[in-house]
């Protein structure tokens, strides 16, 4: 393994300002890591050329005493967030030529400072799934087991900085997207609150629930990464103007007399054992560096995949409505008339849960079902985000969990169950629902080396807490440490 790939964001800045090497030399030895394990299917469109060129302009800057944390860095994007005359297909038929004449704000910002784009990462189609495999360009492969998934929808990007095909990624979570893959892959990976970076250019699938997420080796570099998209945007009305706190300054202030709440809910029977125990065990190691361990009930979480699994398709049926033949995107080459146009150019550039999820979203919304399901649905979203804020406000500050109730399984395996598929999602879900922060952590191995992640949800806006917490049990364990056999 090259010795440049092998370094994390931070200890690549730190070479670039003693002139080690330069961005272009960085870029380039990414670039080369992705040919070599392209067998992991991590990338839909890989952007050696352009790569380079940024590479070259920032080596620029950078012989210009420019300094900040991310300039020279490259890293990998999403391919559901809009790039500026790079394709973006959010790995559907439908999109499959689509050039965006814009860039996504959360993207912009960072290539503002510097970062090197080295390509958009395979997804889940729309980010609708929880193993990628409902991508148009073929599944991703965990670089733990290649025989397994890396999780979804935002699975390129997972198994990308996990194979340190790059040394930091964007995803996006809707109902788990960053966190659950970040568990399988053994990363770090933080969802922000709702409305802490900008979803503009992000190309939606449920509205109310989708962040732009952040995929890393560690809590630095994510708490970086995150600060460096923050922020109100005019161009997205829920974006909100929030302060935002240098994370990455403060995560080291430790974690003493900290209240973190552990919710019965979330250890339920059908829990893979060996995550269970893992999970357990890092709480307790969280108990051993100060903090005290509440525990605490979240009776609606039971609820939460339900509801989800109402809400999310509802806005995703109107927001997918767009996508019709012709304006853009795929169109059916042998329809005769509009109608036909619609619903052929629907129903072969959508992939099969794409248009499961559409349907759904459409009967729930149809008259005589809307009161009966979403209005529901949206009551018991109230519900859950009320039953978080109570217990942050009397009984603990940081709530820790598993962040998937399974290591990876494998491709195919669930292919044909999408309930089965859903409930991989169950502890990831309520956070979205509530508009809540989460991130991810490595917790540990099973028996069969495949990566467990251990969740802390924290309140809104209080994103500092979280990387501050993560942090310390980081930095007393060698998880994260580990890389993929496959991929030495």
């Amino acid at each position: 393994m090259s010795d440049i790939t092998a370094l994390n964001l931070s200890e690549l800045r730190l070479g670039l300002e003693q002139k080690k090497f330069s961005s272009l030399e960085i870029t380039d030895a990414f670039l080369a890591r992705m040919d070599k394990h392209s067998d992991l299917n991590a990338f839909i469109t890989p952007c050696h050329e352009s790569a380079r060129i940024a590479a070259k302009a920032a080596d620029v800057r950078i012989a210009g005493n420019e300094k900040n944390p991310l300039l020279g860095i490259p890293m990998a994007i999403k391919d559901t967030l809009t790039t500026k005359g790079i394709r973006t297909t959010c790995a559907s038929k439908i999109l499959g030529n689509f050039i965006p004449p814009y860039t996504a704000t959360s993207v912009a910002k960072l290539s503002s400072l510097g970062i090197v784009n080295l390509g958009k990462t395979n997804m889940d189609e729309f980010a609708m799934g929880s193993s990628n495999e409902n991508s148009a360009f073929g599944p991703v492969k965990n670089p733990w087991d290649k025989d397994r998934v890396p999780g979804g929808s935002s699975g390129g990007s997972a198994a990308a900085v996990s194979a340190r095909l790059a040394p930091a990624a964007l995803g996006t979570d809707t109902g788990g997207s960053v966190r659950q893959p970040a568990s399988f892959c053994n990363l770090v990976g933080v969802k922000p609150t709702y409305g802490r970076v900008s979803r503009y250019g992000l190309i939606a699938y449920a509205s109310s629930l989708d962040s732009v997420g952040v995929f890393s080796s560690n809590v630095q570099d994510a708490a970086t990464i995150l600060e460096a998209m923050s922020g109100k945007d005019p161009l997205d009305a829920s974006s909100v103007d929030q302060p935002v706190p240098n994370f990455a300054a403060s995560i080291k202030n430790g974690i003493k007399g900290l209240r973190i709440g552990v919710p019965d809910e979330y250890f339920i029977s059908g829990i893979n054992p060996e995550v269970e125990t893992l999970v357990r065990a890092a709480i307790s190691q969280l108990e051993n560096l100060g903090a005290r361990i509440v525990r605490i009930s979240l009776p609606s979480t039971k609820l939460a995949v339900a509801a989800y699994y109402i809400v999310a398709p509802a806005e995703a049926s109107s927001n997918l409505a767009r996508f019709d033949g012709i304006r853009y995107g795929y169109r059916a080459k042998d329809a005769t008339d509009l109608i036909e146009i619609y619903k052929k150019s629907r129903s072969e550039g959508f992939g099969e849960e794409v248009q499961r999820r559409i349907l759904i979203g459409a009967y729930v919304l149809s008259t005589g079902y809307y009161d009966a399901y979403y209005i529901h649905a949206q009551k018991i979203r109230n519900l859950i985000a009320k039953e978080f804020k109570e217990a942050f406000s009397s009984q603990c500050d940081v709530i820790a969990c598993p962040t998937a109730p399974t290591t990876a399984f494998k491709l195919n395996e669930k292919i044909d169950d999408p309930v089965a598929m859903y409930l991989n999602d169950v502890f990831t879900i309520p956070v979205n629902m509530a508009g809540l922060p989460g991130i991810s952590i490595p917790c540990g191995f099973d028996s069969k080396n495949l990566p467990v992640g251990l969740q802390l949800i924290g309140k809104a806006w209080d994103e500092e807490t979280l990387f501050r917490t993560a942090n310390s049990y980081e930095s007393c364990t060698e998880w994260h440490k580990k890389i993929p056999g496959s991929c030495q």
